[in-house]
């Protein structure tokens, strides 16, 4: 599989495609599986968007101007959704639409019966958007999920502090103003971002930029006034980072960690963990630029941008590592920015011009580009300001013109879609849980236990794991040498990127069962069972066997037949007890039994058990068969009902090839195929006799 992260940087033209999506295109032609992950998937415009679905299915998107007249005409579509999810009754027209759009079955009743106020008209009325969505173009490659549609974001509010320019600030920038006359544009615009990097640069290494810089007196005053809060720091540069770090610690001896591009993965693992710990962690994370990218801190909502990055995509990065599902409370930004310089040009065109702040900018890109010259040339020379409330006013006005664009370009269905609906719902529901089962934590902790894996409790519900000495087995799959932080709890594991979750599915409990299943330790026992209503002596023999069916792993054999036990009581008469004696309730019964007392017992009745063991294969096999047949009907049925939805849409949609058609058709083949040769072994037997004492 490729995986293309901030794909929508992908540019194409059929004139004139970039060089990155050549490269792209190239691989993926070669890679069976290709995934574009994008947060703006129309930020170059739609020819780039069309660009990526052809990535995906060529076949499906060759033709441009096919795909723009597509999509014009899903509009009416997404009416008639949205009508049929608020319930209210379809005209006419909109009911010859529908037929129109399901061209190969008869929908009249459905139709009819959608536009009855009753439970069976809800019904009907998702069957139809079911249809729909079946037969919408883009919706089997391309999923997308809005903040407006997956809602439970929080708010953002901008703190902008104006302050100052110090006097030895405005001498340096004055001197690189005169210096810096051959310079060009880009180069002078930038420059006057940082202006402590250009007093610096003239006053050397020990030139003490921090004593007279209000920003940072205000810093400390902040931090101190929030001595309970995590605040997030964000700078340009890394030197800034550090500087700021060493002052926090000597003046007022506030505990912070540093993040930058010079740490080692692990030392940046350490730092984020030092900021993310409750009891005795840092207070504050001082970043470079990097730390705007691919960490999460919605353990915080107070950010503070000692300086604006240059770029409204990474203006949102930055606040992205607050603002993202999982962040209860609303975020603060904080901005504190010295007065006529390019930082104060820059805030008031993220602010007034792009709304970048406090909403999400999807345009940001577009008009940074369209006004890179004129914004440059307002950042080179601050305090000439002719012009610019109009070049505001302008910006702001093209920001809310191509965000309606988007909004009415949006598509309803390929939104509901993506969100999954009702069964999506269900499924979080499942998965939420599961996450509060205890029965995980009781397993795994008994696991850990069994195996000989250290436990420390560490604080804010962690466990350390480490290997010991003692462990059954040498080197455990899944556990590191030097041992791994982990939790039970979700929303711990989001908010620490040093902490493992812990699910059934984690390699640590899933390698656990395995070392516990494929082991000798448990699949023989003898025990005894105190029950006055059987003679003494009765012997009863307990059989687990396992039914599987090998297959190449992308058949997912297991959605119809997964290993399965399949359990036998059975009396030296041959009967099998196991319908009527549950295990759990017969487990609860039965006491241990000495090994040498196990022994004795073993060689006396040796020949009664190899008698059961003969007498249990006809039951097992009888079994076996039953729960065969349910998988191959389950199989075909499942893989059946696929075929003729998609044989049914070929008639109606473009999309579909044969060649799909025909992968389904033998993958159901080769499922009943390899169910049908499903074998079972037998896993573990216990041996039982009854007392009366």
């Amino acid at each position: 599989m490729m995986i293309v992260d901030e794909a929508h940087h992908l540019q194409w033209s059929e004139a004139a495609p970039s060089r990155e999506y050549q490269v792209i295109e190239t691989l993926a032609e070669n890679i069976p599986s290709v995934l574009l992950l994008t947060a703006t998937p129309e930020q170059l415009g739609q020819e780039s968007h069309f660009a990526r679905l052809r990535l995906l299915d060529p076949n499906r998107f060759h033709d441009y101007q096919e795909f723009i007249d597509e999509q014009a005409n899903y509009r009416p579509v997404a009416d008639a959704v949205a009508l049929l999810l608020t319930g209210e009754k379809l005209t006419n027209d909109q009911q010859n639409l529908l037929n129109d759009l399901i061209k190969e079955q008869d929908i009249e009743p459905l139709l009819k019966a959608a536009n009855v106020d009753s439970e069976d008209g809800n019904a009907a009325r998702q069957e139809l958007v079911s249809m729909l969505m079946d037969r919408h173009g883009t919706s089997r490659l391309l999923f997308r999920n809005t903040r407006n549609g997956v809602k439970g974001f929080p708010r953002r509010e901008l703190h902008s502090l104006k302050m100052p320019l110090p006097t030895q600030y405005q001498t340096a920038i004055k001197v690189a103003g005169i210096m810096g006359s051959k310079k060009d544009l880009e180069t002078r615009a930038k420059e006057m971002l940082y202006p402590e990097q250009i007093y610096q640069e003239f006053e050397g290494e020990n030139a003490t930029w921090w004593n007279f810089d209000p920003r940072v007196e205000w810093l400390m005053g902040y931090l101190m006034a929030n001595r309970n809060e995590k605040v997030l720091v964000i700078c340009a540069k890394a030197a800034t980072a550090l500087q700021l770090e060493q002052v926090l610690r000597e003046r007022e001896g506030i505990r912070a960690a540093v993040f930058h591009e010079g740490l080692s993965l692990l030392e940046r693992d350490r730092a984020a963990a030092y900021f993310a710990s409750e009891e005795d962690g840092a207070q504050v994370l001082l970043c470079s630029e990097i730390g705007s990218e691919g960490r999460n801190f919605q353990f915080a909502n107070q950010l503070v941008m000692f300086d604006l990055p240059f770029n409204p995509d990474l203006l949102e990065q930055r606040i992205g590592r607050l603002d993202r599902i999982g962040q209860t409370r609303d975020i603060v930004l904080s901005v504190p920015y010295l007065e006529n310089t390019a930082q104060a040009v820059l805030l008031r065109w993220y602010h007034e011009g792009l709304d970048a702040f406090e909403h999400t900018c999807p345009t940001g890109r577009s008009i940074y580009d369209k006004y890179y010259q004129q914004l440059l040339q307002y950042m080179a020379e601050p305090t000439v300001t002719d012009g610019f409330e109009e070049f505001l006013k302008t910006c702001r006005e093209e920001h809310e013109a191509l965000k309606a664009q988007l909004e009415q370009g949006r598509d309803r269905l390929l939104e509901m879609h993506s969100n999954g609906g009702e069964s999506g719902i269900q499924l979080a529901e499942t998965i939420g849980a599961e996450d509060n089962d205890t029965e995980l934590v009781n397993f795994a902790l008994n696991l850990f236990d069994i195996v000989g894996i250290n436990q420390e409790d560490k604080s804010d519900n962690l466990l350390i794991l480490t290997p010991s000495d003692h462990m059954l087995v040498p080197d455990f799959p899944g556990l590191p040498q030097d041992g791994c932080t982990i939790t039970f709890d979700r929303e711990q594991a989001l908010s620490r990127e040093d902490t493992q979750f812990i699910s059934w599915e984690h390699p640590i409990i899933r390698n656990g069962l395995d070392l516990v299943l494929s082991g000798d330790t448990g699949s023989c026992a003898v025990s005894l069972l105190k029950n006055k209503a059987l003679p003494v002596g009765t012997l009863l023999t307990e059989l687990v066997y396992v039914l599987e069916a090998q297959a190449p792993k992308h058949l997912q054999i297991s959605r119809f037949l997964p290993a399965t036990p399949i359990r036998l009581l059975i009396d030296l008469k041959g009967n099998n007890l196991s319908s009527q004696v549950e295990f759990e309730s017969f487990n609860r019964q039965l006491n241990a039994i000495n090994r040498h007392m196990a022994s004795k017992l073993v060689n006396a009745v040796q020949n009664e058990v190899h008698s059961v063991l003969k007498m249990s294969e006809a039951m097992v096999e009888k079994e076996a068969e039953t729960l065969i047949a349910n998988a191959k009907e389950a199989a075909d049925k499942a893989l059946s009902l696929e075929l003729a939805r998609l044989e049914a849409l070929k008639a109606v949609n473009p999309n579909i090839r044969d060649e799909e058609l025909d992968v389904i058709e033998e993958e159901r083949q080769q499922l009943l195929t390899n169910i049908g040769q499903a074998t079972w072994r037998l896993d573990a037997i216990r041996l039982v006799v009854v007392t009366h004492q």
